[in-house]
């Protein structure tokens, strides 16, 4: 029998996170800010727009081209009355923290799987730090 056997325990322990995540109450209220976003065609286009307008100034930038004080103003006025819509504001906060549980629970899988147990506190705070193999760069 192999890990990914329907009727493993691995597999019995995932569908548990799995009922888990989708059961808590905070997850519930971040589905519907994201649910919420995507029903709002005005905060949807206004996220948009601003996304667009910032890959449009990075790309100028990392070219080498200057941007313009007032592109810049610009673009920061526009950033921030997105922020102000509660939708759009409610929603890349959800998609952050969503992101967040994605990269931990990750996090603590792959670790699992490299280190052979489940990593503790002092293997998390390690990992952090950098260096060969807790965080790159030695082309693990």
């Amino acid at each position: 029998m192999t890990l990914l056997t329907e009727t493993s325990s691995v597999m019995d322990k995932t569908r548990e996170l799995c009922a888990a995540i989708a059961a808590d109450a905070h997850f519930s209220k971040l589905q519907k800010d994201v649910e919420r976003f995507l029903d709002d065609d005005g905060a949807r286009l206004m996220y948009q727009t601003v996304h667009e307008r910032g890959e449009e100034l990075h790309h100028k930038q990392h070219a080498g081209v200057k941007l313009a004080p007032a592109e810049i103003r610009e673009f920061e006025a526009a950033r921030d009355e997105l922020m102000r819509n509660e939708v759009a504001s409610a929603f890349l906060g959800a998609q952050g923290e969503l992101e967040a549980l994605q990269t931990t629970i990750g996090k603590y899988v792959s670790m699992t799987l490299e280190l052979g147990h489940v990593p503790t506190e002092k293997d998390i705070a390690e990992s952090e730090k950098g260096g060969c193999c807790g965080g790159g760069g030695c082309g693990c």
